[in-house]
């Protein structure tokens, strides 16, 4: 149902919002149909050339990033996308943006992988002249070789769930040992780093105990069988912190087939990442006690810097954040203030929200 339900949000994302267009190529599928699809895209003197190297599909989010992209840089809007579904495959990525160099794209566009390397094919892009353009995750390389990333903090994101968590567990006084597991994203990409050193701190400095961590790469079956391992070696889980709803939503299927209760009325909070529309349903429904936005919608920032080259000049700032906020089933917690000092508020979900919601 939630596959349904994402498949038809993002079909109106796609008819009603400015995001990223596409030159023909399938979202979906192996590598390597992507790259020749790739391959038999033409310049046109009147278009912008873009080339993008695309993580994967593995999430509803991933699938809100790609379809901003696709409908941002359209055809109507002046564009040829080059689109090339990496697969989560590293080198198939880093030959999908060697390929957009020896086409002689006027830009390219990468989502990374992991945040390492990069630095001979992104000199290679640097010595043709095109520049290049980081979206969502981080890249670790000398920054003279992209000229702008657009994306979220996600450490910030780990720190606010951390201080969500913290004022919870006061508000409801629970003093007793709190007994964490992690559902972790892809190890190596800057969510998962991010998230889980932002996160942690507040582990570290609450003195919660922190059972286990281990990679759900992301996706609802990752999510539902370490979940379903956890089960099976730890007997008190009183938290579940799942990187992105994809894993929520495989950890509730496992918690509900073991008979667990969890959410707004159960034993176990289940606290995630993203806030997709499907994620937020779970949200407003109480099976997810909060969730902690991670916009995906980067493409309109794009457009904006890539209009600024266009015209000569060049972005405001290197790095530009995305706006973001955080929600939760209830008002137990409707505001508090990280560590950071940062203040936050949280909105509870409800039908207008879900509603408004873009993806």
């Amino acid at each position: 149902m939630k596959k349904a339900l994402v498949a038809t949000l993002t079909a109106a994302m796609v008819f009603s919002l400015t995001a990223c267009g596409s030159s023909g190529e399938s979202a979906g599928g192996s590598s390597s149909g992507s790259k020749d699809a790739s391959s038999s895209s033409s310049k046109s003197d009147d278009l912008i050339s873009i080339g993008f190297a695309q993580v994967g599909h593995e999430s509803d989010w991933r699938t809100a990033s790609t379809e901003s992209c696709r409908s941002t840089f359209s055809k109507e809007n002046g564009y040829n996308l080059s689109f090339v579904d990496c697969d989560n495959k590293s080198a198939d990525q880093l030959e999908a943006v060697r390929n957009f160099v020896e086409q002689e794209v006027d830009y390219i566009i990468i989502d990374p992988i992991v945040e390492t390397g990069w630095d001979t094919v992104l000199k290679e892009a640097k010595d043709a002249g095109i520049p290049v353009l980081v979206i969502d995750r981080n890249i670790k390389v000398d920054e003279s070789l992209y000229t702008a990333w657009v994306g979220s903090d996600f450490t910030a994101e780990g720190e606010s769930a951390g201080a969500w968590l913290k004022a919870y567990l006061e508000a409801k006084k629970k003093t007793d040992k709190v007994n964490i597991v992690t559902i972790a994203g892809t190890n190596g990409s800057s969510a998962q780093i991010g998230r889980t050193k932002g996160f942690n701190k507040y582990v570290k400095a609450n003195g919660w105990n922190l059972l286990d961590e281990q990679d759900g790469d992301f996706t609802q079956d990752g999510g539902q069988k370490i979940m379903e391992s956890y089960l099976k070696s730890y007997k008190d889980i009183d938290v579940v912190v799942c990187q992105n709803d994809n894993e929520a939503f495989g950890a509730i299927d496992a918690l509900k087939a073991a008979g667990k209760t969890y959410g707004k009325d159960g034993d176990i909070i289940i606290i995630s990442f993203d806030a997709t529309n499907a994620g937020l349903k779970d949200v407003k429904e109480g099976s997810i006690n909060a969730d902690f936005e991670c916009n995906p919608l980067a493409a309109p920032y794009l457009e904006d810097i890539i209009k600024k080259i266009k015209d000569g000049g060049k972005p405001d700032k290197q790095k530009v954040y995305v706006d973001e906020a955080c929600f939760a089933c209830d008002d137990t917690v409707s505001s508090f203030k990280t560590d950071e000092g940062k203040e936050i508020t949280m909105t509870v979900v409800d039908d207008k929200v879900l509603k408004e919601r873009a993806y």
